[in-house]
């Protein structure tokens, strides 16, 4: 089985949320996980984690060719529980320092080499049908995970929201005052995520997409555990 398709699998549901930085992809998709009795995968994490390992190991991360050398070398693994996600790398917990601007300022540069993507895509999908196989379900997330990872995932969401709510939000996250900087941030992260040549940040046609702006997590999360159990009978029934 292959995440491409989940046929002859037990009754785990795949929740594919994408969606640019600040649009509550993060906060929504754990909340959901939880509702759900699901586990969680932040894609996005993963790419900050592979960053981070560049950085530390001194690797020039804007020739992509450098990049490329060394993509295999560092050993990722991620912790599915939406209470207590873990990152680690090379059996060192980085879930912390891989928030750090520094590696904010270089993910979307290591994320767009190929071979960063198909390295870290295959890992995905592994982890993936693990929680298919399991029976217990998955909610991803990421900027990529309706239209590459799990392009036939159960339920498959996009959400957004406005710069100024994206900013705002982000800004309070991290305790910094400087909400203009963060937008021009947010912006810049946006048009490099969306204009790269592999897995560009896009919306699928059949993806539901949720403008978050007016609303409250919580009324967020309301309308997406909501989904997931509808979707999750079909499932069920057809297992």
């Amino acid at each position: 089985m292959s995440a491409h398709g989940y046929q002859g699998r037990k009754a785990g549901v795949v929740v594919a949320i994408d969606g640019p930085s600040g649009s509550g992809k993060s906060s929504t998709s754990r909340g959901v996980a939880q509702r759900c009795g699901l586990e969680y995968l932040d894609t996005g994490a993963m790419y900050r984690a592979i960053t981070h390992w560049m950085l530390e190991q001194d690797v020039d991360v804007s020739d992509p060719n450098a990049v490329a050398q060394h993509v295999h070398r560092p050993r990722i693994a991620m912790g599915r529980d939406p209470q207590m996600p873990t990152v680690s790398v090379d059996d060192r917990d980085v879930a912390a320092e891989i928030r750090s601007e520094w590696v904010t300022g270089q993910v979307s540069a290591v994320s767009a080499v190929p071979e960063v993507r198909q390295r870290l895509v295959a890992d995905q999908r592994s982890l993936i049908d693990a929680a298919v196989e399991s029976g217990n379900g998955i909610v991803v997330e990421g900027r990529d995970i309706t239209t590459v990872v799990a392009p036939h995932a159960d339920v498959k969401l996009y959400l957004t929201a406005s710069t100024q709510a994206r900013a705002s939000r982000r800004s309070d996250e991290r305790q910094t005052e400087d909400v203009a900087a963060t937008q021009a941030a947010l912006e810049r992260r946006d048009r490099l995520d969306s204009t790269r040549s592999t897995s560009p940040l896009t919306q699928t046609e059949d993806a539901v997409e949720l403008d978050t702006t007016g609303y409250t997590l919580a009324e967020v999360i309301d309308v997406v555990a909501d989904l997931v159990a509808q979707v999750r009978q079909h499932v069920v029934a057809r297992s």
